[in-house]
């Protein structure tokens, strides 16, 4: 049996510690709960994430300067030296039902932007869907965009099966 994946893909912004990261994981663990197959992309907008330890082999051949894949029986893990893009990140994960991306608020993806205690109003411009919490007055959220409820993840899943883009 030939499983038809849906391809979808959706991103999420907001300022620090306003809960993407937490908004991400819950999302992906009901999905994949419920037998979707789901991929994440995360912006390291600093370049500070380490993936390597110092004295380890595979951090000994990256330090080379190469691309380098670390396979293993239960997962690959890639260290390019250079970006890449989506498309390119969408052609590693091969088949997929929903592909989760935080952050790059450049990609033309449906966003949902995630605010709590205060907006920021330079989010508007790049932002489908606002998710959240009751520290936000809903008054000040733009008309145009679409109002989730940031701790009622069945919602914000909603919204992602009618808006999200197909890739």
């Amino acid at each position: 049996m030939n499983k038809k994946y849906k391809k979808l893909a959706v991103a999420f912004s907001g300022p620090s510690n306003s809960g993407k990261t937490t908004l991400v994981v819950k999302v992906s663990n009901i999905l994949q709960d419920s037998g979707y197959k789901v991929c994440i992309v995360k912006h390291d907008p600093k370049d500070k994430a380490v993936f390597d330890r110092p004295g380890k082999d595979s951090n000994k051949f990256t330090q080379t300067g190469a691309d380098v894949a670390v396979v293993s029986s239960s997962r690959t893990t890639l260290f390019k030296r250079h970006n890449s893009s989506i498309e390119e990140i969408i052609e590693l994960f091969g088949e997929f039902d929903y592909l989760l991306v935080e952050g790059l608020k450049t990609l033309p993806l449906p966003r949902i932007s995630i605010f709590r205690k205060r907006l920021d109003e330079s989010y508007f411009g790049v932002t489908d869907a606002i998710a959240h919490d009751n520290t936000i007055n809903e008054e000040d959220i733009p008309s145009n965009i679409d109002k989730l409820d940031l701790n009622n993840s069945e919602e914000i899943i909603k919204w992602i099966e009618k808006n999200a883009k197909r890739v």
